[in-house]
């Protein structure tokens, strides 16, 4: 770690110099030429874990300012100081006896990004670039693949395939190996190595710690108790539990009885609503982020360009929203617990915040419309999609899974527009080929109508992939000078009806706000 940090400090300084020589500043192509050139050898971009150079100097706020010309290509300017003004010098002269060499080499910017006004070039301050990071679901997976014994890292394809249908497809994920992807895993699954090659095992007990909340009101003889995932002895046991039989739901007859299932006390006639039971109230979305800031994204859910919903890629969300599927599974796959939390016939209203299984895990759904007697169609709060599930079900939403805002935030792609004023399927296709489910990089422009509008660019390949400037290239896309509200979200916009601002969730003495 510490040869790592030195690699830093030394690349810092020669990053530095190598900009304050050129007064017009450098594209990341250029930046890269310019490093080969002086040291003869190529940026350190693998051994510090960056896929690329603008990932790395968006690591270096103190020494690299991200901005764009009239032309809207990126350039990279130094941000001096006195320590490197002799290299700078220095690098000024050789720079200087090199200059032909460089013009053979010196190509055009591989990114830009669109500009309101060319004559006013606005520059992009960073927030952090992130790491690869596996969305939650994928965790939960694997985790889940590792509960009833160790696994040979050999044997980890063939049986992710035999158990989920599907190859583990990593790359898209952003990671250029297995390796990589268990390293960001570390704090729940270790690495060992055996005589017959790396064995991977699941930790005891997980790295996160899941909050305990005790509602006095509950009595410890109604239900069980609700344990704490890391509280348990053994991921094992948890294991076991989770691949139990899903709970076979079905709906409440509230004429004069409730069906009785078999090996269950039947529930009296009016079911009475637990106290820790969501009502009458609303979930809170996430902080809105600052405007030209960078962050890492998955697009979850696509209709077209003007409507997409993103992710926040973070250690801290993504743990957050993997330990509330676990607990949330882990406390409606009991029974009785579940049952308890069935929904009357009165609280099946659009607007009601309530929770549903689909493919045997337990998602955070906004009631959206009431279709009929057998089905109703939810806004999934954290993931942006709406999906028709049946009545019975849902269940009603304890109070303290609402502490987590609804990580899903509506987007658009900005400063463009769909050719002939509406977004081709060819255009949308490519550009769900473009998300494709991986870690990409997003630059906040600015929000409209509560719809965050964001430049993406792809930096898992050795070049950098612009969305905005594929869908120009390819004639699906005109540029435009200033972002226009999406006509997709002003006909429908479910995070805008049913998700409060942050810092606006109702409630505040049943619900703990969530500290931004």
């Amino acid at each position: 770690a510490s040869q790592q940090a030195l690699l830093v400090e030394v690349l810092k300084k020669e990053v530095r110099a190598m900009l304050i020589a050129a007064k017009a500043g450098l594209t990341p192509k250029q930046l890269e030429e310019q490093y080969m050139a002086m040291v003869c050898k190529p940026l350190p971009l693998r051994d510090l874990g960056f896929q690329s150079t603008l990932e790395l100097v968006a690591q270096m706020p103190e020494v690299v300012r991200i901005c764009s010309d009239k032309n809207g290509t990126l350039i990279l300017k130094a941000i001096a100081d006195d320590s490197t003004k002799g290299i700078a010098k220095l690098i000024a002269n050789q720079k200087a006896k090199t200059r032909k060499a460089s013009k053979k080499t010196a190509t055009k910017a591989d990114a830009t990004f669109l500009t309101k006004n060319s004559k006013n070039p606005r520059s992009f301050q960073t927030l952090s670039a992130r790491t690869p990071i596996l969305p939650a679901a994928v965790k939960a997976e694997l985790q889940k693949l590792l509960s009833s014994s160790p696994l040979l890292l050999a044997d980890l394809d063939k049986t992710f395939l035999r158990r989920f249908g599907r190859a583990f497809q990593y790359r898209q994920y952003g990671f250029v190996s297995l390796l990589e992807v268990f390293r960001s895993m570390s704090d729940s699954i270790v690495i060992e190595q055996t005589k017959a090659g790396s064995l991977l095992v699941l930790r005891k007990h997980l790295a996160s710690q899941i909050e305990q909340e005790e509602v006095p009101e509950a009595s410890a003889a109604e239900m069980p108790p609700l344990e704490s995932m890391h509280e348990r002895k053994s991921i094992h046991q948890a294991a076991l539990l989770m691949d139990s039989e899903p709970v076979q739901t079905q709906a409440i007859d509230l004429g004069h009885h409730v069906k009785q299932q078999q090996g269950f006390e039947q529930l009296p006639p009016t079911p009475e609503i637990p106290p820790d039971a969501v009502q009458n109230r609303s979930l809170c979305g996430l902080p809105p982020l600052k405007r030209r800031c960078i962050v890492g994204v998955i697009v979850e859910f696509v209709v077209s360009p003007s409507q997409f919903y993103i992710q926040i890629c973070s250690t801290e969300t993504s743990y957050k929203l993997q330990d509330l599927m676990f607990e949330m599974r882990h406390v409606y796959s009991h029974r009785v617990a579940s049952d308890k939390y069935i929904m009357p016939e009165s609280a099946v209203r659009p607007g009601q915040l309530c929770c549903v299984m689909v493919s045997r895990w337990w998602y955070r759904v906004i009631i959206h419309r009431v279709l009929d007697d057998q089905e109703v169609e939810v806004f999934c709060v954290d993931y942006g999609h709406l999906q028709i599930v049946q009545k019975s079900g849902l269940r009603f939403l304890k109070w303290h899974y609402m502490k987590l805002p609804a990580q899903a935030i509506p987007c658009s792609l900005a400063c463009i527009k769909p050719v002939g004023g509406t977004w081709s399927s060819a255009a949308i296709l490519q550009f769900k080929h473009l998300c494709r489910l991986k870690e990409l990089v997003g630059v906040v422009d600015e929000y409209v109508d509560g719809v965050l509008y964001l430049f993406l660019c792809d930096t898992s390949t050795e070049e950098d992939i612009y969305f905005h400037s594929v869908l120009r290239d390819m004639g699906y896309a005109d540029v435009c000078g200033e972002n226009f509200p999406s006509q997709e979200f002003e006909e429908l916009n479910p995070s805008a009806l049913y998700v409060q601002p942050s810092g606006k969730q109702g409630n505040p003495e049943v619900v703990e706000s969530f500290v931004c």
